[in-house]
């Protein structure tokens, strides 16, 4: 047949096709469904936090070789296995989100040790969708602020994204793959964690928050509002101009012509300003609109008074409002002085900072927001006015808290590559993060092997571009630890030049770089297990004293590190590696060990000696002293004690007993030192400002636990199910008085309210199940973190108990709060049979059991229901196959049809299973027999005489695979 004949007959045969199982009007212009005037506005912001599905492993499918499958497998919507939206999973874990299975596991000597020997491995994730129809034409957005690591998301068996980070959001435009009404939509999500960013532990799975975000078809599109303020070029600080920018999507059928309004509120919510503007935006276009304001005197945001000013924009169409969003900005200036450091608001300030990681005790990488706030408040007690958040961007929620808490920020990339996928994360990271006026610094990378050399440069030269294209009011530095002065190298790229443990060439840096800014990136890197002060090599303990031999070769101890920067005007400031221990990478050693013990304070938050020696370095508003070691040295009557005393006083004085035993002036870098014999009884340190004392502390022998005691971190909590507390033990002597090194086995119950969600003690070599119902105390302390119940009321009961000791319980009372706005769970008991095969039309009954060539496409149509019969056809047949749920093959499922109209027959797998005998429109169902496998359902329906014509018969409404009743 010519090339031409042959195409005029597939034209034919699709037209035919189509008509038999379409009721297009012949002539008819193709319109949409529903007009975008009925269309919802505003937006909806909801958590997809409750109601997953999870199953650890991988979900393998036999190879696929048939022409059929082949065909099949290419075609939208056809995804296989765990990823397709029929896919059994009723046997899946139920569970809610923030999840880090690598937390729930155990641990293994024979993996990764940067991952602090937790295996992570692949794993799923599944939930189901209900969208109601009044919602057709709104645009849906799936938002997932991290997956760890890398991740496919799939909805009804489309691939939608692919992400290549563990540390930055995927936002995603589902609506064209959404079915609305009964039909149930399915997220599926394949988690490769076998892939590492890091050399730390990095969790596994959706340890984040999940959101669906719902809104008119013309909106303002995800981190679509640029609204950083910018001082008066004069310099005198009191005109500022604020030029917000938004940019708007139009995923709707029209253009449309809208109004954008944007309003700024001042810290007390008074407005100080409005702007209007005029927008058009195209069908499936963005469009930009600037609105630029004025402000006079505003309040200043810094470290003492976090000044927050509100911007709201919302888009109107037609005087009605469409969408509406918020955010805070802050003003202030920032400026790096390569002679004298760092100035906000033009007051100088020493940045007192740490780098931390994102994991803690119990809970992995799957932080409750209101333990990152505990985190904070702890750095925020020790004295850190400035965080890097190492080695990539945080949750958007604890940038929010650094905002409201006060601290300044270096905000950190992660993959250091300026190829498009990767630089995609990097424009996302200051997309969403350049409103925070706590963010003071961008970090293009940390200490990368090329940044001495000019692809080093090249590489950072086009990073930084990509940066400033889109917040150009911050510096852009990297994390060197080297390179700094070759010919061409990564200083000459960026705007602050950040040292990681250049200590020696901090005056070098300088006298050859004079006018270049310089800050430490990162410092210190010194070693102490908590509690401890003899080390113990075979234990893998290190004494907490701050020795030069318990520092890492490359750094510093805590004193050397803060005195050389402290020392040095030019040097802005620091980030002491670590502000608390994390998993992984347990140097210097290896297992037993399986965290490391870099941190000022344990995974816990826990203090040791660091915090108390950072405390005097950096506290300046109140007196403070501390003393070390505990005072129980039972066996050590008359032998010399190392005694510790760090303070930020004149003079301190030493005492036990009551007996003076010394006087020394306090060295603010180097800390001060005595050497006691050790009798039983109280060590007082006493500190003295101008010859009169100012504060004392002391540490005494306490006697055996004889009980435990809970202590909750905060005095209630809220009934949201997201709300959550840690919570301190430790073991009592006789007297009240906390026995340091208490190693009792504590069982632990908690009733009501809540739940425990997990416990740790910060011992780096303990290989306990963070989950369980059980924690050893580790040199007097463990900590257990309880979370409430979603909309729960009652208290919250924590029970602990340990042999001998007497039982510890805590109420905590739980306020009863409005939830988090949120989708409802949709459990899917049952399967839709969606996809079905059309035989062409005819007058005479069809073969229910004729078979199609795997070859052949498209003498049968394709169709979904509902599905109609060919105009003056008297018969067709339908054809589709299914696998029932395991709890449906057992003979208690039904076949159930929402409507036909016609007479009909079903047959399964060849076999007749039922018949409905009437013309006249009505459901059906038929009970499936048991078996099990992938079942083959035919369809015939027989059109009443006389009404065959189009809408005359058919399979009218879903077929779903459900329980009995």
């Amino acid at each position: 047949m010519p090339c031409w004949r042959r195409l005029c007959a597939a034209v034919l045969l699709l037209a035919a096709t189509a008509v038999a199982h379409t009721a297009a009007h012949a002539a008819a212009p193709i319109k949409p469904h529903i007009a975008d005037a009925t269309v919802k506005a505003g937006r909806e912001r909801l958590s997809l936090d409750r109601g997953w599905l999870f199953h650890l492993g991988d979900v393998r499918q036999a190879p696929i070789v048939g022409h059929e499958e082949s065909y099949s497998n290419a075609k939208a919507g056809n995804a296989p296995g765990a990823a397709g939206a029929e896919f059994d999973d009723s046997d899946w874990r139920r569970l809610d989100l923030p999840h880090d299975w690598a937390v729930e596991g155990p641990f293994d000597p024979k993996a990764n040790i940067s991952q602090g020997y937790r295996p992570r491995g692949i794993g799923w994730y599944r939930r189901y969708l209900q969208v109601d129809p009044a919602d057709r034409g709104r645009h849906f957005e799936l938002q997932f602020d991290a997956i760890a690591t890398h991740a496919t998301v799939y909805v009804n068996g489309n691939v939608v994204n692919r992400n290549w980070s563990g540390y930055n959001a995927s936002n995603i435009d589902i609506t064209p793959y959404l079915t609305y009404g009964d039909a149930l939509n399915t997220i599926s999500i394949r988690v490769d964690a076998e892939a590492m960013e890091g050399w730390w532990y990095e969790g596994a799975g959706m340890y984040r928050h999940a959101w669906l975000v719902k809104r008119a078809p013309v909106h303002v599109a995800t981190d679509g509002v640029y609204a950083v303020p910018r001082p008066d070029k004069s310099g005198k600080g009191k005109e500022w101009s604020l030029p917000v920018e938004v940019t708007l999507n139009n995923s709707g059928k029209k253009a449309s012509d809208v109004t954008v309004e944007v309003t700024v509120f001042d810290p007390a919510g008074k407005q100080v300003g409005r702007q209007v503007a005029k927008a058009s935006v195209g069908v499936l276009k963005d469009a930009t609109v600037k609105l630029p304001f004025r402000i006079s005197d505003p309040a200043l945001w810094s470290i003492a008074r976090t000044n927050l000013y509100k911007v709201v924009t919302r888009v109107l169409e037609n005087g009605k409002a469409q969408d509406e969003v918020a955010l805070h900005t802050g003003f202030r200036t920032i400026r790096f002085d390569a002679q004298q450091g760092f100035f906000l608001n033009g007051e100088h300030l020493k940045l007192q900072g740490v780098c931390i990681h994102q994991d803690h005790a119990g809970v992995g990488v799957a932080i409750p927001d209101s333990v990152w706030e505990y985190r904070l408040r702890r750095l925020k007690e020790l004295g850190v006015n400035a965080i890097r958040f190492s080695h990539n961007a945080p949750a958007a929620e604890v940038l929010d808290m650094v905002d409201r808490m006060g601290f300044v920020v270096m905000d950190e990339n992660r993959n250091f590559n300026p190829s498009p996928d990767y630089m995609k994360q990097l424009e996302w990271m200051v997309r969403r993060d350049r409103h925070h006026p706590g963010i003071i610094l961008w970090s293009v990378f940390n200490e990368e092997p090329v940044q001495g050399s000019e692809v080093g440069y090249e590489m950072v030269r086009r990073m930084a571009a990509a940066v400033k294209s889109l917040d150009d009011t911050r510096p852009v530095t990297a994390a060197m630890n080297g390179g700094f002065f070759s010919d061409l190298n990564v200083a000459h790229a960026v705007d602050v030049v950040g040292a990681n443990y250049q200590v020696p060439d901090y005056d070098r840096f300088h006298k050859a770089y004079p006018t270049v800014p310089f800050t430490s990136s990162e410092d210190t890197s010194a070693f102490m297990t908590r509690g401890v002060f003899k080390t113990d090599k075979d234990k893998n303990q290190i004494a907490s004293y701050d020795d030069l031999a318990d520092a890492a070769q490359w750094g510093n101890t805590h004193r050397d590190a803060w005195e050389a920067i402290a020392k040095r005007p030019f040097v802005a400031g620091g980030f002491v590696w670590t502000g608390f221990d994390y998993r992984g990478e347990p140097t210097p050693n290896e297992w037993p060990s399986v965290s490391s013990v870099f941190g000022i304070m344990d995974l816990n938050g826990f203090p040791k000696n660091a915090y108390y020696i950072h405390q005097a370095q950096w506290i300046k508003d109140r007196p403070l002293i501390h003393i070390a070691p505990h005072w129980n040295w039972a066996g050590s009557e008359g032998k010399n004690i190392r005694v510790m005393v760090m303070a930020n006083v004149e003079r301190i004085e030493l005492r036990l007993n009551g007996k003076q035993l010394g006087e020394q002036k306090a060295d603010p870098f180097r800390m001060n030192y005595f050497n006691v014999a050790y009798a039983p009884g109280k060590l007082e340190a006493i500190g003295y400002n101008g010859g009169k004392e100012v504060v004392r502390t002391a540490v005494e022998t306490t006697g055996e636990p004889v009980a435990l005691e809970l202590v909750p971190d905060r005095q209630d909590l809220a009934g949201d199910g997201r709300d959550a507390m840690p919570i301190t033990v430790r073991a009592l002597d006789a007297q009240g008085r906390a026995v340091p090194l208490a190693d009792p086995v504590v069982t632990f119950k908690v009733t009501g309210g809540g739940r425990s969600i997990g416990h740790g003690n910060g011992d780096p070599t303990s290989h306990e199940d963070e989950k369980g119902a059980t924690r050893r105390l580790f040199n007097g302390l463990a900590q257990l973190i309880v979370q409430t119940s979603y909309d729960a009321t009652q208290p919250v009961t924590v029970e602990a108990s340990a042999p001998g000791l007497k039982v510890a319980t805590v109420t905590i009372p739980v306020k009863a709060v409005a939830a988090v706005p949120f989708v409802a769970s949709a459990d899917a008991p049952l399967t839709f049979v969606r996809t079905w095969r059309v035989a062409p039309p005819g007058d005479t009954r069809p073969n229910p059991n004729q078979k199609i060539d795997s070859f052949d496409m498209n003498t049968w149509g394709w169709g979904q229901p509902p599905m109609w019969g060919a105009a003056g056809s008297k018969f067709n047949l339908y054809r589709s196959s299914f696998t029932p749920r395991k709890n449906l093959a057992d003979g208690n499922g039904l076949i159930r049809f929402a409507g036909i109209k016609g007479r009909a027959e079903v047959w399964i797998n060849g076999k007749l299973v039922g018949k409905k005998d009437s013309f006249a429109a009505a459901p059906l169902d038929l009970e499936l027999p048991a078996g099990t496998g992938k079942r083959e359902i035919s369809v015939i329906v027989e059109a009443e005489p006389g009404q065959g014509g189009a809408q005359g018969s058919g399979i009218t409404g879903n077929v779903t695979i459900e329980p009995k009743k």
